[in-house]
C-alpha cells in the first residue's frame, strides 16, 4: 500500500497531481508527528506532575525554554512548506496558464443544479453571448444568433470531453449562486463565481471517465448536481467532437431530456 491509498485519495489523473500530492503528503507526516510528539507530552505531564510526585505545589514553574524551541520549529517548518512549497506551485499552476496554441479552451456555466459545457466548434472561436438571447430550452448559452461565430457552437450538459495529454483551460462562470467546480482525480477545485469568469487549467494524462463534484452547498438539489469528465485520445475525441449537434442546430436532446 502507497501513501495515496493510505490516506484514500483518487488516482492522480493530472500532470501536476503529483505535486499536490507531495504537499499533502508532507502534511500529514507533520500532523502525525506533531499528534505523537503532543501525546507523549501529555501523558508525561500526567506522570511527572501529578499529586503524588509534586505533593506541595512549585510556583517558580518549569524554566526549561525546551517549549519555545519546539514552537519555533514548528513554524519554520511551516514556513518552508509554505515558501518552498505551495506558493512556488501556485505561482507556476495558477497563475502561468499555458500558451500552447493548441490548448483547449472550454467553458463551463454552473447553474442550479447541473454544468453547462460551451466548445467553440470547429471555428475555434466562441460564438457572443448576451442573457437577451437566453432561453433554457432553445437557446441555454444565450448564444447572439447573428453572430456567425455561433453556429457551430457546441452546447453539453454535464458531459466534458478532452484529449489526453493536452492541456485545457476551463472558464468558468455561474449562473445563479457560488457553486464549485472540483475535480478529485485531476486534482483541481475553483469556486465558481456570479458574474465572473474563472479559469483553471490543467493536463489530463490519464484516459477514462472522471466524476465533475459541486464542492460548494449550492441548495437543496446540490446532491444531484453531478457531470462527468470523460479523458480520451485525440482521435477519439475529435471524432466525438464531429459527431455534436451544434447549439444552433435542431435543438439539444440531451438538454431537454434533463428539464423534461
Amino acid at each position: 500500500m502507497n501513501l495515496r491509498e493510505l490516506l484514500f485519495l483518487p488516482i492522480n489523473a493530472s500532470a501536476h497531481g503529483h505535486e499536490i500530492d507531495f504537499v499533502n503528503y508532507l502534511f500529514h507526516i507533520f500532523m502525525v508527528v506533531l499528534l505523537i510528539g503532543w501525546g507523549l507530552f501529555y501523558f508525561l505531564c500526567l506522570f511527572k506532575f501529578n499529586k503524588r510526585a509534586n505533593p506541595k505545589a512549585s510556583y517558580t514553574g518549569v524554566t526549561s525554554h525546551t517549549s519555545t524551541w519546539l514552537e519555533i520549529a514548528v513554524v519554520v517548518f511551516e514556513a518552508v512548506i509554505l515558501l518552498a512549497f505551495a506558493i512556488p506551485f501556485w505561482s507556476k499552476q495558477v497563475n502561468a496558464f499555458p500558451k500552447r496554441p493548441d490548448a483547449m479552451q472550454v467553458r463551463v456555466i454552473a447553474e442550479q443544479y447541473a454544468w453547462n459545457v460551451h466548445y467553440s466548434g470547429a471555428d475555434g472561436v466562441f460564438g457572443k453571448t448576451n442573457l437577451e438571447y437566453f432561453d433554457k430550452q432553445s437557446n441555454p448559452l444565450g448564444i447572439d444568433p447573428n453572430d456567425p461565430a455561433g453556429k457551430d457552437d457546441i452546447h453539453m450538459i454535464n458531459q466534458l470531453h478532452l484529449p489526453k495529454g493536452k492541456p485545457a483551460i476551463i472558464h468558468l462562470t455561474s449562473r445563479d449562486v457560488v457553486h464549485s467546480f472540483s475535480l478529485p482525480h485531476m486534482r483541481v477545485k475553483q469556486d465558481v463565481i456570479p458574474g465572473m469568469s474563472i479559469p483553471t487549467w490543467f493536463t489530463p494524462t490519464k484516459s477514462g471517465q472522471f466524476e465533475i463534484a459541486c464542492a460548494q452547498l449550492c441548495g437543496l438539489g446540490h446532491y444531484r448536481m453531478k457531470g462527468y469528465l470523460t479523458v480520451e485520445d485525440q482521435e477519439t475525441f475529435d471524432q466525438w467532437l464531429a459527431n455534436q449537434t451544434t447549439a444552433g442546430g435542431d435543438g439539444d436532446e440531451e438538454f431537454d431530456d434533463f428539464w423534461n
